[in-house]
């Protein structure tokens, strides 16, 4: 492309010096034409009247010897005396005297001559001739053409020059916004460029960073719904292994409960691969840090940016405490087999959020489950939800060991043994809904995890109930609860 653009710039800049040039070129030859031979005419009319005057040779001469380019001036007598040098042609000279006409042109061998004739008393005709050479005709030709043509081969290097770094700057950020795109292409998501050059490539390079941002933001969010659908697995799973208990020591329920502890560590493969950090750029970065970052400030109570998923229909909007008791009334068989006493109280005001269905599932069986995942069977745990004047709250509380660190539980994929992807669903669902999430000390004396939905526009407002489930005691493995 450099050399393209110089030698675009070199034609043109060619063609408009020679257009320019060779009229000058001209011009300068005729101007110096014309001073050469306006020199010469004036010595022969100065000596015109003279020779009314006078044709002594002597005072001819001295009259001759005081004008300028002498040397080249002859008088022809009528006497057929001659003063000078002469270069005139006879035929010339005689055509002069007989039309008694002044004659101007070039000679042979080179130079111009100029025939002035004089009429003298008695009908005589002298004949004045100046001869110019050549080299006084062309006088200062060559050296105006030689500065001339050193000024056009300025303007030609200068014209290359810039066009050559025009066009450098122009292919060196071609080149870096083509080696960005490359490396983009092998999968390093950091890799952006500075916009720089002409308008066209800076709007390119804009262009292409908006791209690589906007590619690392779709990638951490189908990462992010990969670890949230294995994530939501864990609850039909937590009912097969209480089944398989319940089986009996056999082959058969071997079996099963080795299938369904390969399937649990399978899922737990696959979120951990889909958390594992990318190479993000500062978008992705961003978006990353929404959730590892910003975590503190959920739990002390202030909205949280959430991750948008593509291809969502908005609008969607569900009555929370229906799902909430559906999904209670799931665990409640759960919490029977293993000795757990379950309390739950729904408000019976209207409690419709902006979150689907599935999404309010998905944090009651995050909670919950962390309830059953990390406490010994046999624990106590309570559902509540509330209604507020502008919110939904949901309180899961448990007589478990409690979480000693509730800002660091937040943070997630933190907890030890853990990927932290349950509490982030919920934070992520509240904060959707302009929510929060905050973890403190249970009256049960364990861990207290109350959720904060936005209300929807529209809901109403009766009054609240109390309703309980109880269930036996069951003994299980106990583990710290910071899922």
């Amino acid at each position: 492309m450099r050399r393209s653009l110089a030698g675009v710039a070199l034609a043109v800049t060619s063609m408009v010096a020679l257009s320019f040039l060779i009229p000058l070129a001209v011009l300068v030859m005729s101007l110096a034409r014309e001073q050469g031979i306006t020199a010469a005419e004036q010595p022969a009319a100065a000596m015109a009247p003279i020779l009314t005057l006078t044709t002594d040779p002597d005072d001819l001469r001295e009259s001759m010897a005081g004008l300028d380019r002498a040397e080249h001036l002859a008088i022809h007598l009528p006497d057929a005396r001659e003063l000078g040098t002469s270069h005139a042609p006879a035929e010339l000279l005689e055509r002069a005297k007989r039309g008694r006409e002044s004659i101007s042109q070039d000679v042979p061998g080179g130079g111009w001559i100029y025939l002035q004739p004089v009429v003298l008393p008695h009908d005589r005709v002298a004949v004045v001739e100046n001869f110019v050479p050549e080299d006084d005709l062309t006088r200062g030709v060559a050296a105006s053409w030689t500065v001339m043509l050193v000024l056009a081969v300025g303007l030609l290097i200068g014209s290359v020059l810039v066009a050559d770094r025009l066009g450098a700057k122009v292919v060196r950020s071609s080149k870096e916004l083509a080696q960005a795109s490359y490396v983009l292409g092998e999968g390093n998501l950091d890799t952006r460029v500075v916009p720089m050059g002409p308008s066209e490539l800076r709007d390119a390079g804009v262009a292409f960073n908006a791209m690589a941002d906007r590619m690392t933001e779709l990638l951490a969010i189908e990462r992010e719904l990969v670890a949230d659908l294995s994530h939501r697995l864990r609850t039909p799973l937590t009912a097969l292994h209480l089944a398989t208990e319940r089986m009996g020591s056999s082959l058969e329920s071997g079996r099963v409960e080795a299938a369904v502890g390969a399937l649990e560590a399978e899922l737990q493969a696959i979120i951990t691969t889909a958390r594992t950090p990318l190479a993000m750029g500062p978008m992705g970065r961003a978006l990353r840090d929404t959730g590892d970052n910003g975590d503190a400030g959920v739990a002390g109570g202030k909205r949280a940016t959430t991750l948008t998923v593509p291809g969502k229909p908005a609008g969607e909007r569900c009555e929370a405490a229906e799902v909430i008791r559906r999904r209670a009334g799931f665990w409640a068989v759960l919490a029977e087999q293993q000795g757990r006493r379950c309390s739950l109280r729904i408000a019976e005001e209207a409690t419709t959020v902006d979150l689907a269905h599935d999404d309010v599932a998905a944090v009651v069986d995050a909670l919950v489950g962390n309830v059953f995942r990390y406490t010994t069977d046999g624990t106590e745990f309570a559902i509540a939800v509330d209604r507020t004047a502008q919110a939904v709250e949901l309180l899961v509380e448990d007589a478990g060991p409690g979480i000693p660190d509730p800002d660091q539980a937040l943070t997630r994929g933190s907890s030890t043994g853990s990927t932290g992807l349950g509490l982030d669903i919920v934070r992520r669902a509240a904060s959707a809904t302009g929510g929060t999430v905050r973890i403190g000390r249970a009256a049960l004396g364990g861990a207290s995890v109350r959720v904060t939905f936005g209300l929807a526009t529209g809901s109403g407002s009766t009054g609240t109930t109390r309703r309980s489930l109880r269930g036996r005691r069951r003994r299980g493995g106990a583990r710290q609860q910071t899922d």
